[in-house]
């Protein structure tokens, strides 16, 4: 049922493309990843450049893909695509993580993890900020002879496989997508 539910909701948004006069191959070639949003004399000469495309604003209310000029889907707005059964299940294994997510957040970490990136919530609403990644011998990619593979620092503590029960599910029908 929830990979029907998904289904049906991407087949909805792929038949109801909102075309943009923005050409995003353009624009990524003008910004940089040290464009945060914070400098406005960028945002300015970058608006100057790349101008809205759109006039005035459109409210989506219906699952649709957003289209730049070329034709390519630059977004898709999927709501309802995750059955009340799935998201349970992703807060629940994200509530896991809460440590592993809790303990990444640093006062001077990277672009990453650096908490002037992250946002606390009030008590008992949404889930711990933070950043871990969960992919196979990711932090391995960058380095020679290592023999084996490893898991994730963040997979490596007693909760581990309870973490990858309760995730299992959830990753299956998000890699429908």
């Amino acid at each position: 049922m929830a990979c029907d539910r998904l289904v049906g909701v991407l087949i909805k948004a792929h038949k109801n493309p909102i075309q943009m006069q923005m050409d995003i191959a353009r624009y990524s070639k003008l910004i940089s990843p040290k464009d945060t949003g914070h400098n406005e004399q960028r945002e300015a000469k970058l608006l100057e450049r790349c101008p809205p495309s759109h006039e005035g604003k459109k409210l989506v209310d219906e699952p649709a893909t957003i289209l730049d000029a070329s034709g390519a889907i630059i977004a898709w707005y999927l709501p309802d695509a995750l059955t009340d059964t799935t998201q349970k299940e992703i807060r629940e294994a994200t509530n896991l993580l809460a440590p592993s997510l809790g303990k990444s957040v640093k006062v001077d970490g990277n672009w990453r993890t650096n908490q002037k990136w992250f946002k606390q919530g009030s008590e008992n609403v949404g889930s711990t900020p933070g950043c871990i990644n969960l992919s196979p011998a990711w932090f391995q990619q960058a380095h020679e002879n290592l023999s084996d593979p490893e898991v994730s620092a963040s997979l490596k503590g007693a909760s581990s496989e309870n973490i990858l029960k309760a995730i299992a599910r959830p990753a299956a029908i998000a890699s429908t997508a």
